[in-house]
């Protein structure tokens, strides 16, 4: 599966019809600038949440009068609710390009996913992840066997390190590699197909971390050829707490259910001594204890057919020129370094970190906030070993807002990023490009202090 564009930044430059972003929630919203008035509200941070499609709030709208419980009852909603929860897990396998026998499970995030298929490991099992993961791929694996590698240089250094990895492994059992297929860090896209074929080669099977892939880029599980692939839905321009595990089913229906309760039982019995008997689902339903999240899972499946829909191909042509915009707008100023780990010229969804020379990045995140009406993000974005290893910083400092403004020549202890996507109008990449300029050349209004752990204006003088 290629991830690259058909289309150019200057094809797409002159199709305006092509520029148009897709609606979302909060398009219209205003907040009030320290500085006095108000401006509408440019979301940059789509990294941790993007704004929920309006297709899709308007598909759960009107749903929401018909809500029932699923698989509990006999009633025409229940009925009707049950048939649109298993339908999403159709339309979700689908838009994944999933095999013919693999599962479908819902849960409430990609943490909460890649924490299942932990927890479904088998007896033995190696896991090999890179520093470079975001933590919810990082941690999970922490009582199994497992083997942290050090960050790669290039896509090459990658695959060669989970060769040699696996090549090495004793005893020779079960093992599982888990890789992100986009960095939530430098947006950079990882060689999901080639890792997953050097794991296939040495008995291993991977798990690709989907969550700021998926909502950029179409993604073929068949394509890729990965055995598991986990995302979460509120990346995905979808609201509400739900996430997928999607993949083989065999680990999963051979562990023990990830909760144990309603649902995840077929049938439970006591025993002569006073015990109980319990056997399992064998299907999803066996890691969805509990009554499942059915508006959840329709608000992925509406958003899953929404970019469909649209077609990725534009959708993917349209970021790039966004991608090309901030790259070219933040080169015009020296002092921003962009972080990256493949380098410039590796491909990436609109996801850019970087550090400005002098400034402390808390400072910089507040004030483009409370003086332009420009949330972005700021801090070691849950990838904490991969940010420090790219500032070449020391893991006991803490990059927070009180810390000292870092001089010319000192390394930064955090960073900011800008992260974008199908909803973002050209209009606030233009708004940032230019406050970051303004604050480079002329500084901050407002003196920023640290108040409950957030960076915010100093108005107490």
């Amino acid at each position: 599966m290629s991830f690259s564009s058909s289309a150019s930044a200057s094809d797409l430059a002159a199709d305006q019809s092509l520029r148009a972003p897709l609606p979302v929630l909060g398009r219209d919203v205003t907040v009030p600038l320290v500085t006095g008035g108000e401006v509408t509200y440019a979301a940059l941070d789509y990294a941790a949440s993007a704004p929920a499609l309006q297709r899709v709030w308007d598909d759960v709208a009107a749903y929401a009068p018909y809500y029932g419980s699923v698989h509990r009852g006999a009633g025409y909603l229940s009925q009707l609710s049950t048939d649109l929860f298993e339908n999403a897990r159709d339309t979700v396998a689908e838009f994944l390009d999933c095999r013919g026998d693999d599962q479908v499970v819902f849960t409430r995030s990609t943490t909460d996913s890649l924490n299942l298929l932990a927890a479904a490991l088998p007896a033995g099992c190696q896991v090999f992840v890179f520093e470079t993961e975001h933590h919810a791929s990082l941690l999970p694996w922490r009582d199994a066997d497992v083997t942290y590698l050090n960050a790669p240089r290039t896509p090459a250094e990658a695959v060669a390190t989970v060769e040699r990895v696996l090549a090495g492994r004793d005893p020779h059992g079960p093992a599982l590699v888990c890789v992100t297929g986009a960095s939530n860090v430098t947006g950079e896209l990882w060689p999901v197909r080639e890792l997953a074929a050097a794991a296939h080669a040495h008995g291993a099977r991977i798990v690709l971390d989907a969550a700021q892939l998926a909502p950029h880029h179409p993604v073929s599980v068949q394509e890729l050829d990965v055995d598991w692939i986990a995302f979460s839905g509120h990346k995905l321009y979808a609201p509400f707490g739900s996430g997928v595990l999607a993949g083989r089913a065999d680990w999963l229906t051979e562990a023990e259910p990830y909760l144990a309760g309603g649902g995840a039982s077929r049938k439970v019995s006591r025993r002569t001594d006073g015990g109980v008997d319990v056997e399992w689902q064998v299907s999803e339903a066996r890691h969805e204890a509990g009554s499942p999240n059915v508006i959840g899972a329709y608000s992925i499946a509406s958003a899953c057919k929404a970019l469909t829909e649209a077609g990725f191909e534009n959708l993917v042509a349209r970021e790039q020129y966004l991608i090309d915009t901030v790259r070219a707008g933040l080169a015009e100023v020296p002092q921003v370094r962009v972080l990256s780990l493949f380098g410039d010229d590796a491909p990436r969804v609109g996801v850019l970190s970087f550090v400005v020379d002098g400034w402390n990045s808390s400072h910089f995140a507040a004030a483009l906030s409370a003086e332009y009406g420009i949330g972005v993000r700021d801090g070691l974005f849950c990838a904490h070993p991969l940010v420090r290893t790219l500032l070449g910083s020391d893991p006991e400092a803490q990059g927070e807002c009180g810390a000292p403004e870092a001089a010319p020549g000192e390394k930064s202890l955090n960073a900011i990023r800008v992260s974008f996507g199908a909803g973002t109008p050209d209009e606030h990449i233009e708004r940032f490009l230019g406050a970051v300029k303004e604050l480079v050349r002329d500084g901050a209004q407002w003196n920023y202090r640290t108040e409950e752990g957030r960076c915010v204006p100093d108005t107490s003088a």
